[in-house]
């Protein structure tokens, strides 16, 4: 197996994903029968509910091996990852259950950009990414990840017009829509980019039955023109899961 070494934009089949520890049967069986094993988050005590399992509020793969991740997460899901061959590397920021100070890892990755309210990044992330020489871009949006659906390494999905104002100053190609329907239990509605992921180059994949979502069209149409295929993982509502991450894909 390899790593993925673009974050969020595998170059094969996906193998690997860590996904919330409370996904349905349904969503599971879904993904087994993409034939993607999962790494099931536990509970970060500092977080909400709603939002305790989510893997983009306490992870962030950097790319290749590398995995950072927030003090108070799970140690055994940190072995497991360990096991699959990731460096896993502590940031600083401790999280707790108040936004600002919960989205210090939400950083949403596209290729050699990096979205996120800068104001609140971890700063081993930030450190880190200005290392690898990947442009950090300041929105106010501070679940970045959550509210942005990665679609190719110059385009992604949206329900925040901001982002997609200042991504397309950037030159992405940006598809923006307005979803009331993706569930995120013990909230109003859920994020587009915490219900979906790519499983592989050119198949874009989301939580639930995608023909459910008020904008099904429109994505439909803006993924078909980039010659992606969608692939529902489940027959029941669209769910906010904090994102499909892949992590791992076949061989080339």
């Amino acid at each position: 197996m390899n790593y993925i070494s673009i974050p969020n934009i595998p170059e094969n089949k996906v193998t690997l994903a860590i996904v919330d520890g409370r996904i349905s049967t349904s969503l599971e069986k879904g993904l087994a029968d993409n034939e993607i094993q999962i790494i099931k988050t536990k509970a970060h005590a500092s977080l909400y509910a709603s939002v305790a399992y989510h893997p983009d509020m306490f992870f962030h793969h950097l790319g290749g091996r590398a995995i950072i991740y927030a003090p108070g997460t799970c140690e055994d899901t940190i072995r497991e990852l360990e096991g699959h061959g990731f460096d896993m590397i502590k940031g600083e920021t401790e999280l707790v259950s108040k936004y600002p100070g919960n989205i210090s890892y939400n950083v949403a990755r596209i290729g050699g950009h990096a979205f996120h309210n800068t104001r609140y990044t971890d700063k081993v992330l930030r450190d880190w990414l200005f290392k690898m020489d990947i442009e950090l871009i300041h929105v106010n949006q501070g679940y970045a990840k959550c509210a942005i659906s990665v679609v190719d390494s110059n385009s992604l999905i949206t329900m925040d017009r901001g982002i997609a104002k200042i991504a397309e100053r950037k030159g992405f190609d940006v598809l923006v829509i307005e979803e009331k329907n993706i569930l995120l239990p013990g909230l109003d509605n859920g994020f587009i980019g915490g219900s979906s992921g790519l499983i592989d180059r050119s198949k874009w994949a989301v939580t639930g039955n995608f023909e459910e979502l008020t904008s099904f069209g429109e994505i439909n149409s803006f993924l078909s023109s980039k010659g992606i295929e969608i692939i529902s993982l489940s027959n029941q509502q669209v769910t906010d899961i904090g994102s499909l991450i892949p992590i791992q894909v076949h061989q080339i």
